[in-house]
């Protein structure tokens, strides 16, 4: 199961992002792909586009990305990425649970 862990308290914003959808084999998975995919474009739109400092820590099924900014365009990909997700959720319940920490 994808667990994807969105941080809204305090200072560092931020999402954590582990497992597998384990849907189909290795390299075929769709459930897999569209979250990877959702989460590096969010995490390159902060850092490479709207230019906010940021921490990522990258291994295979593991992704966790934080910023300390009050940058609210970077606040609002961060929604757009959760937004993205839970709607992921909502198509595959028994793969994917998304919680909200604030």
């Amino acid at each position: 199961m994808i667990r994807a862990v969105f941080f809204k308290s305090g200072s560092s914003k931020g999402f954590e992002i582990s497992g597998h959808a384990s849907s189909r084999a290795y390299g075929s998975d769709t459930v897999c792909a569209a979250v990877s995919s959702a989460a590096y474009m969010a995490a390159n739109t902060v850092t490479e586009v709207l230019k906010v400092k940021a921490d990522a820590d990258v291994s295979n099924g593991y992704l966790k990305f934080t910023f300390d900014s009050e940058d609210k365009a970077a606040e609002a990909v961060l929604d757009g990425l959760e937004l993205h997700i839970r709607e992921l959720e909502k198509e595959y319940p028994k793969k994917i649970k998304v919680i909200t920490e604030v």
